[in-house]
């Protein structure tokens, strides 16, 4: 089925990008503001996996193959989960680092999607935060994105999609931590030549949000303090916040990093490592690679670019 995956046309798969984005922004926002829960449901099956999904159908594209549907080992799973706990802080620290610039010139707004106050509703929001956008979003960017930029090499196919992955939370306090995760779990799904890990991985990362939410609440509501507000640090505690946070990431990242070279692959041959992280052979199919965009491709993705900009100025500049 190896020629039904190289199908995959980048310009195509830009604009079903713009397109989802556009529908993103609109009905699934205007969803959600109805019912947060339902609408991020309405907008994870019904305006990111289907219309990817219909894609690939569409095309005739092995969806199995496209999507590296592939089988995965307990171990790998576990490494995965722990690479990525071992990962969160330093999302945390780029998150942090975009969090602190742009207070500079707005105020910082919590996040609208509401953090669970329960159990039921923590289990709900499980479901609905963690697990669902983990199956949703890494079908679309991890399977449908990055297989259509294969051509390009597999390199800028991790960075390429780690960066729309990243665009396409349209948030610039949450920009440098999505890219960097996309960045992961590119790196993890060539490895494994799996999706289901990346899966994995994305689900435990929102899980560990969740989590994390869910006791600042309930911590919030024990000593009668609002959250409605996002404390900036100033002056010095900046300084000593970004140093605190840095070390933690540095040192967390190097762990991140060896685990990533032990990770198992996804593959039976013997393997050679390439740049320690991803198998040779899966650079075999790429001796000759695009250089890169070209400006027609490039388009759908400038848009995307300048929608994003305006969006975050009209909701967090003015």
């Amino acid at each position: 089925m190896a020629e039904n995956k190289k199908t995959l046309s980048i310009l195509e798969t830009n604009i079903l990008y713009l397109i989802i984005g556009l529908a993103l922004i609109t009905l699934g926002a205007k969803a959600q503001s109805k019912e947060v829960y339902t609408g991020l449901l309405i907008t994870e099956y019904l305006i990111i996996l289907l219309p990817t999904i219909l894609y690939l159908k569409l095309k005739g594209c092995s969806v199995k193959d496209n999507l590296r549907l592939n089988k995965i080992s307990l171990k790998q799973a576990i490494f995965v989960v722990i690479i990525v706990i071992f990962s969160y802080p330093v999302a945390v620290f780029f998150n942090f680092i975009g969090i602190i610039v742009l207070s500079k010139f707005t105020e910082i707004r919590p996040s609208p999607v509401p953090m669970p106050t329960g159990l039921r509703e923590y289990l709900i929001g499980f479901i609905v935060m963690a697990l669902t956008p983990g199956i949703c979003e890494e079908v679309m960017f991890r399977g449908m994105i990055m297989s259509s930029y294969d051509s390009l090499g597999k390199r800028k196919a991790i960075i390429y999609s780690a960066i729309l992955f990243g665009l396409f939370h349209f948030n610039l306090q949450n920009l440098l931590g999505p890219i960097y995760l996309g960045i992961l779990f590119g790196v993890i799904a060539y490895k494994t030549n799996s999706l289901f890990l990346t899966i994995v991985g994305h689900t435990i990362n929102n899980t560990i949000a969740l989590t994390v939410g869910y006791f600042l609440i309930k911590g919030d509501q024990g000593i009668g303090t609002s959250m409605d507000t996002v404390i900036i640090p100033q002056g010095g505690e900046i300084i000593s916040g970004l140093l605190g946070l840095g070390l933690i990431a540095l040192i967390f990242g190097f762990i991140t990093y060896r685990l990533i070279k032990l990770l198992p692959t996804g593959y039976k041959k013997e393997i050679v490592q390439i740049n320690n992280f991803i198998p040779k052979e899966v650079y075999a199919e790429n001796m000759n690679v695009e250089e890169g965009l070209s400006i027609l491709e490039s388009f759908p993705i400038i848009i995307t670019v300048i929608i994003f900009i305006f969006f975050n100025y009209k909701y967090l500049l003015l």
